[in-house]
């Protein structure tokens, strides 16, 4: 795609019946907005999702079947096929799985249904780390300074070496923090190189890397964009994504708290540039690198609906589901930049099953109690029901707890209050260690990089003895009012004996 203008705008597609291709929160997330529009709804799921609530609120529901669970969501002839099966004119592919997947994209084509996301030859160019990268800086947005191997296997090594340390190495194919190394002793170089390529060859079947300038004590700023069909693109302002864990998002907000006015219309312009190039359609995100001194680089584009886009709804009132289905059919953006304003401040939680305490292990088991919390300003999305399976098959996240508020000390506030209010029992969450990190001077203050979790980690593990477990069960089983109310009723045959006594 080396032009700037984008292909011209197909005919409008009218649908009426959508195939999700997920599961989870996701799934059920993307269920409500397309039952909000009239949609029917299928939702294609493996046997052990049989029992969740997309599936059961669905107006169908398609078994796929694979050697595991994550292989069944990845069959492509499997999906192309329920889709024909419900009668799908159209399929919302959520995140992760297939969703940045150029052979689904164009296989849903060849059959004549709509995907909701962007154009194939978007989703290869964007997905690819080393071309995108190309792809921007030829059209004079910031990237960091780099070694890309494909440019000349034989000296990559020394290419790299040459930009001196830290260093960053990085799979060209994949996300995720998947086979990211950090280098401060160029004697490792090698070593490291060599593990990255492992990595990227056992996730991502491509072993291809290239290696940036690591840029230290970083924050993680990602642009919403949205792009129709006739070459309109406005962006949706920024998000914060820089608390990590192992190069996983754990907590994000919106606005970010880094920037100025100045500094923020500015990233936000560069992002929307970037889709703008690629003839982009549809939802997406641009993200960046950004630096302690203000200087930002481009580090990928996510061709499709992120994680965290609850907190950019929660600020700026948008649907984006909702705008996916409507750029998908063909309609105009119907809003312009000047339309787009931030109100406030919304925060994200990732609620996870996985134990803090011990190096963040994965905890499976039954839910024995869900109750989300509530309030003002408080939005919960989450695809659990009590009774249902918490197993090891698919990423640890049980519920994203999203927060807004007037002002960001107010957000923070309540993301706090409700995440003391979650009751979870059955498995292990990191609720308690998310209130730690929202509680952190660091956090409080605004000044949170991707760094903080690894950098305070001693400070924000609190280890819980066996009396101080059992006292918070006791705890979240006596403050739950409906069971409380079960355990001291009269049982029906007893009170139908009214007063009578002994």
């Amino acid at each position: 795609m080396a032009g700037t203008q984008a292909p011209a705008a197909p005919p409008l597609r009218q649908f009426d019946t959508v195939l999700i291709a997920n599961r989870g929160e996701i799934a059920l997330r993307i269920l409500r907005t397309l039952r909000a529009m009239s949609l029917r709804v299928a939702v294609a799921h493996h046997a052990v999702d049989a029992g969740s609530p997309a599936v059961l609120q669905a107006d169908a529901a398609i078994e796929l079947h694979g050697s595991t669970p994550v292989a069944a969501y990845l069959d492509i002839a499997q999906l192309v096929a329920a889709a024909a099966r419900f009668g799908a004119q159209a399929v919302h592919p959520g995140y992760g799985f297939l969703s940045e997947n150029a052979a689904f994209a164009r296989a849903l084509d060849a059959a004549g249904v709509a995907f909701i996301g962007p154009r194939a030859d978007t989703i290869e160019l964007m997905g690819d780390k080393v071309r995108a990268r190309r792809f921007v800086a030829e059209r004079g947005f910031p990237v960091a300074p780099s070694a890309i191997e494909d440019d000349d296997p034989a000296s990559f090594v020394e290419r790299a070496r040459a930009l001196g340390t830290p260093l960053l190495i990085k799979p060209s194919a994949g996300g995720g923090g998947k086979g990211m190394r950090i280098v401060r002793d160029l004697a490792l170089l090698e070593t490291e190189i060599a593990a990255a390529r492992r990595e990227g060859e056992r996730y991502f079947g491509d072993g291809r890397l290239f290696v940036e300038r690591y840029v230290e004590r970083p924050r993680h700023i990602e642009v919403q964009v949205l792009g129709d069909a006739h070459g309109q693109v406005v962006h949706i302002w920024e998000r914060e994504c820089s608390v990590q864990r192992r190069f996983q998002k754990i907590i994000e907000e919106t606005p970010s708290p880094g920037l100025t006015p100045a500094q923020r219309r500015e990233i936000c312009e560069s992002a929307a540039g970037i889709a703008r190039a690629c003839g982009y359609l549809g939802a997406g995100t641009v993200e960046f690198i950004y630096g302690a001194g203000g200087e930002f680089y481009f580090l990928e584009m996510n061709t499709r609906l992120q994680v965290e886009h609850p907190v950019t709804e929660a600020v700026c009132g948008l649907d984006l589901v909702h705008e996916q289905v409507r750029l998908a059919r063909g309609e105009p953006l119907g809003l312009v930049q000047s339309d787009i304003a931030q109100h406030g401040h919304a925060t994200e939680c990732r609620l996870y099953d996985e134990d803090p305490a011990h190096d963040f292990r994965p905890a499976t088991g039954t839910i024995l109690n869900w109750k989300p919390p509530g309030g003002p300003g408080v939005r919960v999305d989450a695809g659990v029901r009590e009774g249902g399976e918490v197993t090891a098959a698919f990423d640890p996240m049980i519920a994203k707890i999203i927060c807004h508020g007037a002002t960001r000390a107010q957000a923070i506030a309540r993301s706090v209050r409700a995440l003391q209010d979650t009751v979870l029992l059955g498995v292990t969450t990191n609720a308690s260690y998310l209130t730690r990190v929202l509680q952190h001077p660091e956090f409080s203050a605004g000044q949170a990089d991707t760094g903080m979790l690894a950098r305070c980690a001693g400070e924000l593990i609190a280890p819980l003895s066996e009396d101080d477990i059992d006292l918070l069960l006791a705890a979240a089983v006596l403050s739950d009012r409906e069971l409380m109310q079960r355990v001291h009723a009269v049982p029906p045959m007893h009170a139908a004996m009214g007063a009578w006594r002994n």
